[in-house]
């Protein structure tokens, strides 16, 4: 017997949750390796990353300028951060790094994404993840992949310019990275839209942990569709899908703001109970009902590969720097710790 054929008897089935993630493949180089054909040279072909002349102006200008209007004290004590530094954000379009300029983005790169979202952690964490959440998973990269060409001419320049603030909600009470059990639901239905009816959907949904949903102007939103009538065919489950929803749009709770482990970043709850929503706020319309999944897939690799990276390693440099400057204040025996070899094994480590 093969150790294959043995471990298959111990290692719990893929869920398929996995297997979809599996099926709808990966983003970037490792995308040829799951799929048994390492392109190496591919890999050795990549340039090395610099920015361009605006990202660098953007870096040295708004950016530099924020961090002068940071008090990250000060945010701490206040528990929230002040409306004029979200005005700022929008303003000078810190929410459309990734947005292509015909939209009115900034459609900077991967490494100016970074850069970024590092140089802003390294003075405030908060204010870091209130710039990096629209920037990876939101409906801005949704929609700029899949929103049909109505709902990016609407959607897109008023992410751009700061008059929509985005959030994405998939975290459910019970379902976080498995996010293939989540419990909302909605059923595919007739109902009244601008005074008109219109093949739709009615939704109930129940989610925590939004970042962003507090002051959120526009909700996207992941559910499972069901079709117990068959108005789409004769298939009754249709899998996961992604809506996109203004706040003004009846039905729509956003509040009860969490605390997420003292940053002061705005992270939350939204609520729908049987709210009708058209076809037209489908991401891509009608025809991507069920494809919500191999959506979030795809897109979440912007998050888990740039800007929580980016955030890390922003966090560590800070912390290092911190701690080698109070090494050599820090005195004993006359010296400063950091003159003391146990200190700096443990700085070399760091």
């Amino acid at each position: 017997m093969s150790i294959r054929t043995s471990l298959k008897k111990v290692l719990p089935p893929i869920s398929v949750t996995e297997q979809e993630a599996l099926d709808a493949g990966d983003v970037w180089i490792e995308s040829s390796i799951y799929q048994g054909k390492p392109d190496m040279q591919a890999l050795r072909d990549i340039p090395q990353a610099k920015l361009s002349a605006d990202e660098q102006a953007f870096l040295d200008g708004p950016v530099q300028e924020l961090l002068g209007m940071i008090d990250d004290f000060e945010l701490g004590n206040e528990k929230h951060i002040p409306q004029e530094i979200i005005d700022f954000l929008g303003k000078n379009r810190f929410f459309s790094m990734i947005i292509p300029k015909k939209f009115g983005g900034l459609e900077f790169s991967p490494y100016a994404n970074s850069t970024i979202v590092a140089t802003i952690a390294a003075k405030s964490g908060a204010i870091a993840v209130t710039v990096m959440v629209p920037n990876s998973l939101g409906p801005g990269e949704l929609l700029m992949h899949y929103g049909t060409t109505a709902q990016q001419e609407y959607w897109l320049p008023r992410l751009s310019d700061g008059r929509d603030i985005p959030c994405f909600a998939l975290t459910s009470p019970e379902a976080g990275s498995d996010a293939g059990a989540i419990p909302d639901a909605a059923i595919v239905t007739k109902g009244e839209y601008n005074g008109e009816e219109v093949l739709g959907l009615r939704v109930s949904w129940d989610k925590r942990y939004i970042t962003l949903a507090p002051i959120a102007t526009v909700l996207g939103l992941a559910f499972k569709v069901f079709d117990p009538d068959q108005l789409l065919g004769d298939k009754f489950e249709h899998g996961i899908t992604c809506a996109l929803l203004p706040k003004s749009h009846p039905g729509v709770e956003l509040g009860n703001r969490h605390d997420p482990m003292g940053v002061r970043f705005y992270n939350g709850t939204t609520r729908g109970q049987d709210v009708f929503i058209p076809m037209d706020f489908v991401i891509g319309g009608q025809k991507n009902i069920g494809r919500g999944w191999q959506m979030l897939v795809s897109c979440l690799g912007a998050g888990r590969g740039i800007s929580l990276p980016a955030m890390g390693v922003a966090s560590a440099q800070t912390a290092f720097k911190g701690t080698v400057e109070y090494s050599f204040v820090r005195e004993q025996f006359g010296l400063p710790i950091g003159r003391f070899e146990g200190i700096q094994e443990k700085m070399a480590d760091i």
